[in-house]
């Protein structure tokens, strides 16, 4: 069928080629310059369409075709009666000896009205005769002999069959002779007029015709000399049936290959294509006034032009049937198939053309297939690409050319994309649509969308998408300048700057509807396909750029590439680097909307409208995913896992989190940042300063719902799984959460520690990083789960106004200890022992003391920085903040004898013995409130503790007689008392005893009982030791110095030596010492009477610890002596009187 329409188009530039060179003979030079000219008389076309004119004007064109008159070599149609006014009109003079002037001229009027029937009527005969004797074949032999020889498939024809001038008509964009090349057009442009001319076509497509109403058959019926609307309606049905529109007829093959064959031949001239070329005669002065016909080149410009504001409607819709063509078979565009014709048969794109629409003639097929040798590095030819381009542009500013997208997203269109076709932006909104920000979408719409972003590949140059271009074109020229305009790197640059102040919300929204299609094929992102087609051929198994396996689908070769990237050496293959660096840019990109990421959207779709509906900022749903990691269904919380665990050994795929923590890494971070391996070092070092000035809201809210994700599982804890895993395995099996995994190896740790173990069975490097997570969990309450929630009520009620961090919610409990719940209490309980034995994990100790440790504690272990800290605290040089912190840290460990590791040790044997009856009536889990702590200072009183618990009896009650506060059991019952008597001195910011010097002075005013007993047992304790009390040993310290420095201090023997010293004349005390020490005689001597002995125990301890122990032991033993004497006597008299009686 093609020959045969290629055949009659040839015969007709055959015929007027030859009138073409009679009529300039007879017109403008003499008739031997054409050698075929003898014979021009005996060709039928001009005499025979004369003589049809003059015997019936009107006439149909079979009797015009065999009507017999008088042949005239120098007949011409300007002579014609019928057509001479019409010429006068509208043709220019210069024309009228010409034939085939006249006829270009009468032809392309663009109305039919234009130009009398009767002159119409004649011209179609002249047409029709010149189209049907294949005598023309000899003229295009003489004409066209040297390119006849040089086309070798043109001189292989057959002459006599007409195939000679299809053959040159096929080729003529190589025909270089200029005047065969000028015939050839022009005969084409009398064949391409009406469709009745073009041999076959009317027979293959006489039935589609008429059912799709597309024009008369009969010329009587509608003779016309322009019959191009037939053409075009066929070629709207063609694209009616493609579309698969409802109602669409079903064109015969034959006919279909002729509709194709048609369009192909009036590629290259716009000319040709008569329906097309009335309707954009306008629009071509307005827009390609310029531009020279032929060769495609006013289609290209009319295409460019098509979607401005001044292109009429018409025009427009017939240049968008031609581009529908050209979607269907690529050979409608001139310019494309020239310039890519070598370059297709290279890579073996070549279409098969004995199959109507063959697959291999789409478009689509030669933009993939030719695609598929760019990226695989090929050469293709620069013109071929640029065309390549044009078209992909065409098919992103055009959805309606893709007949998969009107087919299958029809109902997407109509109900959230209508009004909006131009420039690409109904495609962008199917886009939105199918990034389910505006509804469900059909699946098979998904699929067209997704295979029309292949066919465009918009990845590889941002230009080809119009919508994006324009939207972007600010950010770009300030964000993106330094990188070459088309280069791919422009949407890697602008995905890098989404949510930051130079994005704009319009290319925001663009950037990340076509970036959800690219996420789902990695081949779209030229660049990583570049760096990462070894290595996906290598361990993906992949197949070429435009081939898809139901094994290895697109979406599945980039999670499978991510995965070999974070393998270490032992765990085998892993990505080359450029390939691993490309891997983490796409993951920092997808990092940035949960829908960037297809396993995780597909698996979380049902979460995240259960969950995160409300989470509509940037990063928030995959946040909120992570929050619910337990409320999810298996296959998501497996994803939402993956990619947590991901993140903990590379955190700056988290690019939000990173642009927040900027200020951050530069200042503190910056040289673990810079390390081309993260491994969870980055994340330490935030979360280490978290609390630096540098750090704003935005990364310490990021860097702790990082820490709170990681308690979830310890695998989300890099830098631990790869320290612990196999202490995990071996010690805590089936223990997933972090917090547990922790606690269950810090149990391990301290055992084996305390039972003095030869090994300990957690590894070190191991225990070395276990250190860094219990320090980084005591940071914040919500990083251990069972003390947030048993504290939760607590922290509602008492601390609702103190933020998360810095320890402070954990530090405002403490505080609170009292009206605490008894679950929570007894968790801060806990707590407070733990870090008592621990005291580097107790986080707000640690960071208010920090810079005291460096300076008083360097060479201490951490388990004594509290002691250390301790023994410095009335230091000049200690820090007011830290001196706050460690007293409170002692009114903490002076309530319960097990907060203090150092006495608990020390008086191990000695709490039994003495403080057992307080022990067996306290609870499992209760608070001793200082009861055991001032059972040890009564008997510490009594000299009756053991040398080590002695010591540490003694630090605490000369620490307590400086500060009440360090003294529980005075606190809780002389609260009252203190604010009524002593307020002024409990009010002093420097506590330095003067509290308890106010209570022993107003003793007698004290009411109540239980504070009045606390008051005494400090008499009690004071004359044990005078450091005891600070008062009487500032005052007598000089006294000391001189009466009793060769006295050792305790037991009462420096209180002895004074008291001695105050009863001997001799001896001259100073006047305040010998005040506070009458004052102190007189106290006791109440005590005395207030408190009697309560037994001979305490009596005798009474009378060993009084300074006038002396003379007390000097007039017992003289009573005793006395005793002793009288008994000897009266035993003697009563021994004498009872003998006597005997005798009797």
């Amino acid at each position: 069928m093609a020959d045969c329409i290629r055949v009659p188009h040839l015969l007709l530039f055959l015929c007027v080629s030859s009138f073409f060179r009679l009529y300039r003979a007879d017109g403008n030079g003499p008739a031997k310059a054409w050698p075929v000219a003898a014979n021009f008389q005996n060709l039928p076309g001009a005499v025979n369409a004369g003589a049809a004119a003059e015997k019936n004007p009107g006439g149909g064109g079979g009797g015009g075709a065999s009507a017999s008159r008088k042949r005239s070599p120098a007949w011409k149609l300007s002579e014609q009666a019928v057509c001479r006014d019409d010429l006068t009109r509208l043709c220019s003079k210069d024309t009228w000896s010409n034939n085939l002037a006249v006829l270009e001229c009468l032809q392309d009027k663009k109305e039919e009205t234009d130009i009398a029937a009767e002159c119409s009527h004649l011209l179609w005969n002249y047409k029709l005769n010149l189209t049907t004797d294949p005598k023309f074949e000899s003229v295009a032999v003489e004409v066209c002999r040297s390119t006849i020889s040089e086309i070798k498939e043109c001189a292989a024809e057959e002459l006599g069959k007409g195939y000679l001038v299809s053959c040159l008509v096929d080729h003529r964009g190589n025909i270089s002779d200029y005047q065969c090349k000028q015939y050839i057009t022009k005969m084409t442009g009398i064949v391409f007029s009406d469709y009745r001319l073009i041999c076959g076509f009317t027979d293959k497509c006489r039935d589609d015709i008429n059912t799709l109403h597309c024009g008369s058959i009969s010329s009587g019926d509608k003779d016309v000399h322009s019959q191009g609307e037939v053409i075009a309606c066929l070629e709207k049905g063609l694209v009616r049936e493609a579309e698969e529109r409802p109602g669409a007829h079903a064109i015969k093959d034959e006919c279909k290959k002729s509709i194709m064959r048609v369009a192909e031949l009036s590629s290259d001239d716009f000319h040709l294509d008569r329906y097309l070329y009335f309707a954009c005669r306008d629009d071509r002065e307005r827009f390609c006034d310029n531009t020279l016909a032929g060769e495609g080149r006013v289609y290209k410009c009319l295409f460019n032009h098509k979607f401005e504001e001044a292109m009429t409607e018409r025009c427009r819709e017939a240049l968008t049937t031609r581009q529908k063509l050209i979607a269907q078979d690529y050979k409608v565009s001139y310019s494309l198939a020239k310039a890519c014709k070598s370059d297709l048969r290279k890579y073996r794109c070549s279409a098969d053309s004995g199959v109507p629409r063959a697959r291999e003639a789409r478009l689509s097929y030669l933009l993939l297939c030719l695609e598929s040798a760019v990226h695989r590095g090929r050469v293709v030819s620069g013109e071929c690409q640029g065309e390549m381009m044009d078209y992909r542009r065409m098919l992103m500013e055009d959805f309606s050319l893709s007949p998969e997208i009107v087919l299958h997203c029809r109902a997407e269109i109509e109900g959230h994309c209508s009004g909006l076709h131009r420039k690409g932006r109904t495609l962008h909104c199917l886009m939105r649509v199918g990034r389910g920000d505006a509804g469900a979408v059909d699946p098979n719409c998904q699929r067209a969308l997704q295979t029309l972003i292949q066919e465009a590949d918009p990845g590889a140059d941002y230009r080809i998408d119009r919508a994006l271009n324009e939207a972007c074109e600010s950010v770009i020229q300030t964000a993106c300048k330094h990188i070459r305009n088309g280069d791919p790197m422009i949407l890697s640059c602008l995905m890098e700057h989404l949510y930051t102040d130079k994005m704009v919300e319009e290319c925001e929204h663009r950037l990340l509807e076509l970036q959800y299609f690219i996420a789902r094929d990695w081949k779209l992102d030229p660049i990583l396909y570049r760096k990462c087609q070894g290595d996906a051929v290598r361990l993906c198994h992949t197949h070429g750029w435009n081939e898809t396996s139901e094994m290895m689908p697109p979406g599945a070769i980039f999670s499978c590439l991510y995965r070999h990237a974070y393998r270490s050496v032992d765990q085998g293959r892993r990505l080359s680097r450029d390939c691993k660096v490309e891997v983490q840019r796409i993951l920092h990109q997808r990092a940035l909307d949960v829908k960037l990421d297809p396993d995780l959207q597909r698996r979380c779709m049902t979460d995240l409208g259960k969950w995160c509906s409300e989470k509509t900022e940037a990063g928030q749903e995959l946040e909120c995913l992570q929050d619910h990691l337990e409320d999810l269904v298996p296959d998501c919380r497996n994803v939402v896992g993956n990619l947590t665990e991901l993140e903990s050994e590379d955190i700056q795929i988290e690019a939000l989190l990173m642009r927040a923590c900027e200020p951050v890494i530069q200042a503190h971070c910056h040289e673990v940042a810079d390390n081309q391996i993260d491994s969870g070092d980055l994340m330490e070092c935030l979360a280490r300063n978290k609390h630096q000035k540098e750090m704003n809201d935005k990364c310490s809210v990021g860097v702790t719902h990082f820490q709170l994700i990681q308690v979830k599982d310890f695998r989300f804890s890099y830098k631990f799984k790869t320290a612990c895993k196999e202490d995990v395995l071996k010690l805590c099996p089936n223990i997933k959460k972090k917090v547990d995994v922790v606690m269950c190896l810090s149990t391990t740790v301290r055992n084996d520690t305390l039972q003095d173990a030869k090994e300990q069975r957690v590894s070190v490097k191991c225990r070395k990083q276990l250190r860094v997570e219990e320090v980084e969990m005591s940071e914040d309450i919500r990083l251990e789960p069972e003390l947030y929630e048993s504290c939760k009520q607590d922290i509602g009620r008492l601390c609702q106004n103190v933020a998360f961090g810095n320890a402070q919610v954990i530090e405002c409990l403490k505080e609170s200890k009292r009206q605490l719940t008894q679950r929570c209490r007894q968790k801060i309980f806990k707590l407070q022992e733990v870090e008592m034995v621990d005291p580097e994990l107790d986080y707000q100790l640690m960071r208010v003391c920090k810079h005291m440790i460096r300076r008083f504690c360097t060479e201490s272990e951490g388990k004594n920085v509290l002691q250390c800290l301790k023994q410095n605290k009335n230091s000049e040089m200690m820090d007011p903040k830290c001196k706050q912190m460690i007293t409170k840290r002692q009114m903490t460990q002076n309530t319960d004898f097990r907060l203090n590791p150092i006495l608990r040790k020390a008086c191990k044997a000695d709490i039994p013995k003495f403080c057992q009856g307080i022990l067996n009536s306290a609870t499992a889990d209760g608070e001793l409130e200082g009861q055991v702590i001032a059972c040890l200072k009564l008997k510490y009183a009594d000299q009756r503790l053991s040398t080590d618990c002695e010591d540490q009896i003694r630090i605490i009650l000369q620490e307590s007689a400086l500060d009440y506060r360090l003294d529980p059991q005075l606190q809780l019952h002389c609260t009252q008392e203190i604010s009524r008597l002593c307020s002024e001195e409990a009010a002093a910011q420097e506590q330095t005893g003067q509290v308890e010097e106010c209570l022993k002075v107003n003793l007698l005013k004290i009411k109540q009982d239980a504070c009045k007993k606390e008051v005494l047992n400090m008499l009690k304790e004071s004359k044990a030791d005078i450091f005891v009390d600070p008062v009487l040993h500032t005052a007598c310290a000089l006294d000391i110095k001189h009466h009793c420095a060769a006295i050792p201090p305790g037991k009462g023997r420096q209180m002895s030596c004074l008291m001695d010293a105050l009863q001997d004349k001799r001896v001259r005390l100073q006047p305040e010492c010998k005040k506070r020490l009458q004052d102190r005689i007189d106290m006791w001597s109440y005590a005395a009477k207030v408190a009697p002995a309560e037994g001979f125990s305490d009596l005798a301890t009474q009378v060993l610890t009084s300074p006038s122990k002396n003379y007390i032991l000097t007039v017992m033993g003289g009573g005793v002596a006395l005793l002793f004497l009288m008994g000897l006597l009266c035993g003697r008299f009563t021994k004498r009187v009872t003998q006597e009686l005997k005798d009797r």
